[in-house]
Formats: structure tokens, sequence, C-alpha cells
């Protein structure tokens, strides 16, 4: 087990004569697993009693470069939500334009009545009387609304940790697998690849080259059984002592009944691969396009019905109008959202922070 967190401090300096000895500092506590929280990548920096170093602002620093690119992402979906409140007073009329540009953002009606009637409350208790308050207000309950979605992904507890990642054409599933292997890499995390879409050469392709820029085994077979990748990679994971084993399955509609079939055995063949017991797959990811909108809630319900679902990516928010989709998955189908991606750069997939969403997406 590992952590990209925890380092051992550096040995004490000796005290002086004169001066009385210093307690001696706690060793440092190993944690179960290793949590993502708000930069899962970056590794915690050592503890110093003096100022913190350079290196200890990097983190801030490189997170509030993401919040900014975040904001920039989500400017076509907030731009329209924002554009209520330029008014001088708090009406029906406001309501009522706010509920329209929430809809047309695709929180979905279960997400928008929500959102009005926290609002009304909120707005009611604040005794506020400008619009430019309700706009913060707002920022408030979008946060609540979402921060059931907000959860971090732990690799660590298990040896081999099992990842299987699902997802439509074109979400950018494997993509996605290819930052985080990059990420996990990096940071000294062996990695094994499963090639489990068997029938489509490009994607076997695809996922060889981010193993072979990331330095990592792969796992693959032309126009084999997709479960029996995933199997052999489980055992070959686990014999060679690999950290984390991600399994890329076949990009699939949820209407293509037989694919989805496919994917069910798939995970019932990682199940029968786990002799030891430790509840593999340990995460089973869908990865969403998030212009789609309300077809990624869709999308959300068919996957999760079929394979049971621990997580989501969510991809491709830049330039969207449709950002308001999280809102819905919040009230309708809360999987929790492990990362989020405005970008096609390896920056650009970062962890999900309920707060951050929302100040972006009424920024």
């Amino acid at each position: 087990m590992f952590s990209f967190f925890k380092k051992k401090p550096p040995a004490a300096e000796p005290a002086a004569v004169e001066a009385p000895p210093a307690p001696a500092a706690p060793e440092p506590v190993e944690p179960a697993g290793r949590s993502w929280l708000r930069n899962p990548f970056a590794a915690k920096p050592e503890a110093a009693p003096e100022p913190p170093p350079a290196e200890a602002a990097a983190e801030p620093v490189a997170r509030a470069g993401w919040v900014d690119r975040l904001k920039l992402g989500l400017r076509k979906t907030g731009s329209s939500i924002t554009t209520v409140f330029t008014g001088t007073r708090i009406d029906e009329a406001l309501y009522e334009e706010l509920e329209e540009a929430l809809l047309m953002a695709d929180t979905g009606v279960k997400a928008t009545t929500v959102l009005l009637d926290d609002l009304r409350r909120r707005v009611k208790e604040a005794r506020a009387t400008e619009p430019a308050a309700v706009r913060e207000l707002l920022i408030d309950a979008i946060a609540d609304l979402l921060r059931p979605l907000q959860k971090p992904l732990v690799i660590g507890e298990h040896k081999p940790t099992v990842v299987m990642v699902a997802g439509v054409n074109g979400a950018g599933k494997t993509t996605s697998i290819g930052k985080l292997t990059r990420h996990l890499a990096a940071h000294k995390a062996s990695v094994l690849l499963a090639a489990a879409d068997t029938f489509r050469a490009a994607a076997r392709e695809q996922l060889a080259v981010w193993a072979d820029r990331n330095y990592v085994e792969i796992i693959s077979q032309q126009g084999g059984d997709p479960a029996a990748v995933a199997f052999d990679a489980v055992n070959a994971g686990r014999a060679r002592g690999k950290d984390v084993v991600l399994v890329d399955t076949a990009g699939r509609l949820p209407t293509q009944l037989h694919l989805m079939e496919e994917l069910k055995k798939i995970r019932r063949t990682l199940v029968k691969a786990d002799t030891a017991g430790t509840g593999v797959p340990h995460e089973v990811l869908l990865v969403i396009d998030g212009n789609t909108g309300q077809n990624a809630l869709m999308q959300v319900k068919a996957f999760d019905d079929a394979i049971g679902l621990t997580g989501l990516i969510v991809t491709k928010l830049d330039g969207t109008a449709k950002g308001g989709v999280l809102a819905a998955i919040a009230q309708e189908r809360p999987v929790p959202v492990y990362f989020i991606g405005v970008g096609e750069k390896l920056e650009d997939l970062e962890t999900f922070d309920a707060r951050e969403f929302a100040q972006a997406l009424l920024g």
C-alpha cells in the first residue's frame, strides 16, 4: 500500500545546549488508502516549522488555474443564467426567467424545482433586496445540491485496485483512461491496462499509445473475448504486483442491448477473478460527455442499472451550454463525480468540487 500524500519529515536539527529539548514530532500515520481529494495527483509537501517552501504553494496555485479554466469552460452555460440577475428587482418575473435559464442549461425539471424552492427560502431568510444577492444565494443552493456528488476516488486499499471504465463512443473514455494512467505512473504507481475493446482496432491502438507514452504494460488480444481479456488482466496484475488495473471496455449506447449484455459479462468475469474476495471490480466508472445534457443523465441511469456504477468522469464541459446536467444527476441518480474535464490537455482533467463548480457556473 502506498500514498500520494504521506512523506516522512526530515530529521530534526540537534538542539542547542542552552535550549530546552524540543518535543519529538509524532510519526505520520499512513492512511488506509490514497484518497484523491482536491488535487489527487500532487504529493503533499513535507511539513516544516518555518514558513512553507515555495513548492508548498504549488498545489493552491495549480488549483486556482484549474478554477479559471473551469469558469472559462462553463461560460456558455453560466452566461444565460447570470443575465437574469442584471435587473433591479426581486420579483416573480426574476424567478420565471431563472427557471427558463436553468431548464435551458439542462438542469432538468426536478432539479430546477428543488433549486427554485430552496432559493426562495434562502432569499426570504436572508431578506435579500438586490438581484446580485440572489445570485450568491443561488451559488449556495447549487453547491448544496451538488455536494452528494463530491467524493474522493481511493486508490491503494487493494492491490491491485481494479477499475472498470465504460462509456458511449465519442465520450472521451479511452483518453480519460490515458490521462489517469499518466498521473498514476508519474507518481510511481504501477499500472496495467486491459484493452477489453477487442473488436475495434483503433481502440486497442489508442490505448497502446497511452501505454507506450507512460511506460506501462498492456494486456491486449485482437478479436478475442473482452471478458477473457479482463480476466487475464486481473490475474496478470496480481501476479506482477501491479497497483492498479484499468479495464477499457468497448464504447456502446445503452440501447445496444447485446453490447450491454457483453458489458455485464465483463463485470461478472471480473468478480470471478476476485479469488481474494476484495470486491473486484473495486470501481466501475462511466465517462459521459457534458455536451449531451439530459442524454447523459439517461446514460447514467442505464449503465448504473446494468453494471452498478461507483463513479463518473464528466468530459468536454468546455464550450457546452448544458453544464447544468450535473444538477439533474445529483437530483435523480447521485452517482459520485470523481473527475471533470474542460479540455484535451492533461491538466484539464481534475477532481470535482461542488462549490468550485457552482461558483464557476455563475462566475
